[in-house]
């Protein structure tokens, strides 16, 4: 057992306070931590004691930051821990609140992939929404289910395709344009053809 033998406010953030062991710095504690904890100067604790009163702050104070990230738009599991690493926290705690938010349900890998290729499938085809989920962090599993429930993509191209080539001449050029954007729009190589062509045959009756 160890002697709290100072218990001083922070210079920057007088909200948390410096514990100090035998007269040598420990950790560093919000003060509201400190009144529920009953830390006291002369009063005999352990480093383990300490330790667990630090974690379990840590821990409540990860979960907080995290529901206020996901509030503002759905997040992967991914973007969460991404986000709270980058606050600092440890990886046990990470993990913890992860586990806790999707408990809860806050946080569903699979659900998101779902909403997100559904939203965005009348403006980009399988190969981008596909890589966007995974850079996301979105598992293959959850990932191809999402796309297998996306409609043929062949009318969103065409779609695209149409709004593109809108008040544009139909010459090859601006197929071949076309052609190019619905490829950088995700869509396939066979439907990105097709959609332009029919693009393209739809922009010449408009100036005959």
């Amino acid at each position: 057992m160890k002697t709290i033998t100072d218990i001083k406010p922070q210079a920057k953030t007088p909200t948390r306070c410096n514990i100090y062991l035998d007269n040598v710095f420990f950790c560093g504690l919000e003060l509201e931590t400190v009144m529920k904890a009953r830390l006291k100067i002369g009063l005999s604790v352990s480093e383990e004691r300490l330790e667990e009163i630090q974690y379990e702050e840590e821990r409540i104070k990860a979960l907080d930051k995290a529901l206020s990230y996901i509030t503002r738009s759905k997040k992967t599991e991914k973007e969460v821990s991404d986000y709270l690493r980058k606050k600092g926290y440890t990886d046990k705690t990470i993990n913890e609140t992860i586990e806790k938010l999707k408990g809860y349900k806050f946080v569903d890998d699979e659900l998101y992939a779902t909403d997100y290729a559904n939203s965005l499938s009348k403006s980009k085809g399988k190969r981008l929404i596909a890589l966007e989920l995974r850079r996301k962090g979105v598992s293959d599993a959850d990932m191809k289910d999402a796309l297998d429930g996306i409609e043929d993509e062949s009318k969103s191209a065409l779609a695209v395709a149409e709004k593109y080539m809108r008040n544009k001449p139909r010459d090859r050029q601006n197929t071949l344009k076309c052609y190019k954007y619905l490829l950088s729009k995700g869509f396939g190589y066979d439907c990105a053809k097709e959609a332009a062509e029919k693009a393209g045959a739809a922009a010449e009756e408009e100036y005959i």
